[in-house]
């Protein structure tokens, strides 16, 4: 899948404005502020380096899938936005079937505090995308994945305190529609932080073929892969943390995260065979194990699992295992809280997770903090 940039949509920042009624000054880029679908529409296919598009609140309805080949640079990144504190909702309902909300093959954006609500199919995809920043969006009860990187030259590209959640794809019983997918593509860089991913069809977050490190710290997987659309033939899979498919050799890495109520398992190698680390987490109530880890050379450590359906932990002869409460002299602190409902509350003011004590033990070395 790789990027072609498109010049005929370079325009420059002032003809981008002049084309929605505004002018920029001669010193300074756009700033777009739009209140319909079509001037979103306008405002993203026309914007430049440094372009800033603030959105009026409201709930937005495209007939089109709202895309962009427009580049910003490190220095000048395009950005799409709330209008000050407004609620934006931007609603898939009227797209044509199959269609994604919003799509993004550039460099370089900015977007933040949006949700992205019953797409057809994938709410947000990312292609071949560089320098990306997603911060404090949503992307709910749609008709794939929720929040998706894919292609080659996927490189830098931040997704911070998102929430992703619903998601199901019924023409394949669930078997598809992850929290955030980062599939089918390559490049260094890339982060996920500070999500929610809950009660989607298949898993909180999957890498499946994806031949690069993803980082992923401050985490919730939870509520995966349970049938809640009454799909006499459902398919999802509910693994918490899916970390990449057959034939793989990537050494993904998860910090201070946490999975639970999950029809699979809470974190999974899924047969990649590369060296992943897994460290300073905590796997409780999920359907299957709390770490599946059979084939490859991962390192485990400071991780605490709990009453998971099939155990604590499936490890291979190339694992290195320490500091976790399968190993030898390692204690099972006990649990704050049971109680998962706070972990539904508001985030706080500055987006990040909702202070909770579920899950939490007071120990310094072992298990997530939940925070």
């Amino acid at each position: 899948m790789r990027r072609i940039k498109s010049t005929a949509l370079a325009l420059s920042a002032a003809a981008a404005s002049a084309a929605l009624g505004l002018v920029a000054t001669p010193t300074h880029a756009a700033t777009v502020v739009v209140s319909n679908s079509a001037d979103l529409a306008g405002a993203m296919k026309n914007a430049t380096a440094g372009t800033v598009i603030q959105v009026r609140g409201g709930t937005y309805h495209p007939t089109a899938t709202l895309q962009s080949t427009a580049n910003g640079t490190s220095s000048a990144p395009i950005t799409l936005t709330a209008y000050g504190s407004e609620t934006v909702r931007i609603d898939g309902s009227s797209l044509p079937s199959g269609d994604w909300i919003f799509k993004l093959t550039a460099d370089y954006w900015n977007v933040s505090d949006i949700t992205f609500q019953n797409s057809p199919d994938s709410a947000v995809v990312c292609q071949s995308c560089t320098g990306t920043n997603w911060n404090n969006i949503k992307t709910i009860n749609g008709g794939d994945s929720g929040f998706t990187l894919t292609g080659d030259g996927t490189v830098n590209n931040t997704v911070r305190n998102i929430d992703s959640y619903g998601n199901y794809d019924a023409a394949n019983h669930g078997e598809n529609a992850d929290g955030i997918a980062v599939k089918f593509g390559s490049g260094t860089g890339n982060l996920v932080t500070g999500a929610r991913l809950y009660n989607n069809s298949d898993d909180g977050i999957d890498f499946w073929s994806f031949s690069s490190p993803v980082t992923v710290e401050h985490t919730w997987s939870f509520g995966n892969g349970l049938n809640r659309w009454s799909d006499s033939a459902f398919a999802g899979d509910g693994n918490g943390y899916k970390l990449g498919g057959d034939g793989e050799v990537v050494a993904h890495v998860v910090n201070n995260s946490a999975a639970w109520g999950n029809a699979g398992n809470g974190f999974t190698e899924n047969s990649n065979t590369g060296a992943i680390v897994i460290n300073r987490t905590t796997a409780y109530a999920n359907g299957k194990g709390g770490y599946y880890f059979a084939t490859s050379a991962a390192r485990l450590g400071k991780n605490l699992a709990v009453s998971n359906g099939s155990g604590r932990v499936t490890k291979g002869s190339s694992v290195v295992s320490a500091g976790n409460n399968w190993d030898s002299g390692i204690s099972t602190p006990s649990f704050v809280s049971t109680d998962a409902s706070t972990t539904y509350n508001s985030r706080k003011s500055d987006g990040s997770l909702p202070s909770t004590t579920f899950l939490t033990t007071g120990s310094t070395s072992i298990g997530a903090t939940m925070n």
